[in-house]
């Protein structure tokens, strides 16, 4: 056994020959998780016959085999990430092996996925295909066990010779491997007569002398490599994805006989539009990209109207179109047809820009009416279809969430960045995934409170919360959503851990505010969430419900804690938990006001 190496940063290992004898013990080095990213191997020269061995191995065979190894011998190669084995463990077999009695450079690279496809077996530079063995890992590989030459803990002696191990820390790109697959074991090379040497032995004498003699080669060369890496990071992103094509030849396509697809008649389809609507021009190819531009022609009177339907309708309720879904014959006339015209007409000759679109429908006189009326006018149009009133209407799931956390101070206003996981209840997802799988895994800290267009959405198991509000559960496209008003909608935001919590911290906001009394911490309270000032008579309600509460959790001090400990942004301990929790009531009562959950 020979003694511990000090290992440069970049490899944990390198350089070391093993005879075939005595394995190499390196001590507790290349201590990986299942989710590091790493790449190790080295030259191999199996003897002929020899079984599998370990080339490298940092594994506890008497710990049902926990850690990772690289066998081969004059045989196929096997790669193990274990954390039992076999019930939570990768392991892939190459379908080739190795020649016996030859050099040959081996390399494993793992991204660090718990996969079996996160794995890649390189031989001599190239890539050799696997099959999979198993592939369930879902535990640490770590184990207290050092890390082998020739050996695993303790069997698996390889037969045969050992040069070059190296493990690195990171996942070597394709480039990288194939660089390193030429630098061939120096000693086999010296030992050829020099006039026998081929070019590419020639060049790796010469590098190996370079390295050994001349300190600003080796520095070249590890900047050849950090340039590589980085090179291979900079294209991770440029992730490479299907699409669709025109075939060269497409299939005929005929009139099914009363739809039927087996029926076909002989009265054959050619590309085209609908006569009804302006012709598409004739220099326009007759395939998708064609019917893209034949959509935006100026004389197109639909794609203009549709969209500017559909921004009217996120504003008002109800498109001018009541039937977005349906701009046929078998729709619903517009309600404002000028309007309508103008407003297409605009946002087509000012270049399509939605902001501008928007700007000018939320400045407009329409849109900035009360939704207060006379009997009168709400008998004569109950649907405001005339729109002599402001519209009225209960806000998404999405904008009520989004509310609390703003008007409570935790919302965290960044734009971008992957999906998050909030509050969800426990168990999400098992009945909609197969054998329970994907599990949900709530995220913490500022994901909790990132925008509601971040949440992460599983199709057929959108988030409850929403979902009560009725979002869809995006199986399918959905032009206009339902709205309803019903209990549970109310046990959301009473109960749901987000609304507890952002009541909680809106309490913090009101206590901490400039006031001088309660009843205007009430009246600031009250306009910063329905945006008006509050009448006296809603002014004295709130300030019982208050008095209410403080004498209640002064006398229940358990139930004002437990109260406050509803999610996981931190409290303000300065101010006393009975106070916090009277107000924490008040915000509660604030956050289910009809004009709160209500564009009025």
């Amino acid at each position: 056994m020979q003694g511990k190496v000090n290992l440069p940063p970049s490899r944990v290992y390198w350089g070391l020959k093993f005879d075939g004898k005595n394995f190499v013990d390196v001590g507790a080095q290349a201590d990986f998780e299942r989710t590091d990213s790493f790449s190790y191997g080295g030259w191999i020269k199996p003897s002929k016959g020899s079984g599998q061995g370990a080339v490298l191995a940092k594994m506890d065979n008497n710990n049902q085999f926990r850690g990772y190894d690289l066998l081969t011998g004059d045989s196929p190669i096997a790669v193990h990430l274990i954390h039992k084995w076999p019930a939570n463990a990768v392991k892939v077999n190459t379908k080739k092996k190795l020649v016996a009695d030859q050099w040959q450079h081996v390399m494993v690279t793992y991204d660090g996925t718990s996969k079996a496809s996160g794995i890649t077996i390189y031989v001599n530079g190239e890539k050799w295909d696997w099959n999979i063995e198993q592939d369930g890992l879902t535990e640490t590989i770590r184990t207290e066990k050092t890390l082998l030459i020739g050996s695993r803990h303790p069997d698996s002696r390889f037969k045969g010779e050992i040069d070059e191990v190296q493990v690195y820390k990171r996942l070597l790109a394709p480039e990288e491997v194939k660089q390193l697959s030429q630098i061939t074991p120096i000693g086999d090379l010296v030992g050829i007569p020099e006039d026998k040497r081929s070019d590419p032995q020639k060049l790796a004498i010469k590098r190996y002398f370079l390295r050994q003699e001349n300190a600003e080669y080796s520095k070249l060369e590890e900047a050849v490599v950090s340039l590589n890496t980085e090179i291979t990071e900079r294209k991770k992103p440029m992730t490479s994805v299907m699409i669709m094509g025109e075939m060269s030849n497409p299939r005929d396509t005929f009139i099914l006989n009363r739809g039927s697809y087996d029926s076909p008649t002989d009265r054959k389809v050619e590309p085209g539009t609908p006569k009804v609507l302006p012709p598409m021009g004739s220099d326009l190819p007759k395939n998708r990209l064609g019917l893209a531009k034949w959509l935006f022609q100026d004389d197109h009177p639909l794609t203009a109207r549709v969209a500017v339907n559909r921004f009217w309708q996120m504003l008002f309720g109800n498109g001018l179109v009541s039937t977005p879904e349906d701009f046929g014959a078998q729709g619903a006339f517009p309600s404002h047809p000028e309007l309508l015209d103008w407003l297409a007409a605009d946002f087509r000759e000012t270049g399509w820009d939605i902001k501008r679109l928007i700007k000018g429908m939320v400045m407009s006189a329409t849109y900035q009416q009360t939704s207060s009326c006379s009997t009168e006018i709400y008998a004569a149009d109950p649907s405001n279809r005339l729109l002599a009133r402001g519209s009225r209407f209960r806000l998404s799931g999405e904008s009520i969430r989004d509310s609390a956390l703003m008007i409570s101070g935790l919302l965290i206003d960044e734009f971008g960045g992957p999906g998050v996981k909030p509050y969800q209840p426990g168990g999400l997802w098992a009945e909609v995934g197969l054998g329970g799988n994907p599990k949900f895994v709530q995220d913490h800290g500022d994901k909790l409170y990132r925008r509601s267009l971040y949440t992460y959405w599983k199709r057929s198991a959108p988030p409850p919360s929403m979902q009560i509000f009725d979002a869809p559960t995006r199986e399918k496209c959905t032009v206009q959503r339902s709205r309803t008003n019903t209990p549970l909608q109310a046990l959301v935001t009473l109960n749901d851990v987000q609304f507890v919590e952002a009541a909680r911290n809106f309490a913090e906001r009101m206590i901490t505010q400039p006031a001088n009394s309660d009843s205007e911490r009430l009246r600031q309270a009250f306009r910063w969430t329905t945006s008006r000032w509050p009448t006296e008579q809603e002014t004295e309600v709130l300030s019982q419900i208050l008095n209410d509460a403080r004498e209640t959790y002064t006398k229940q001090t358990d139930e004002a804690e437990k109260l406050l400990g509803v999610g996981e942004s931190k409290s303000n301990g300065e101010i006393p938990a009975a106070e916090r929790a009277a107000w924490t009531l008040v915000a509660s009562t604030l956050f289910n006001l009809d004009e709160t959950l209500t564009r009025e």
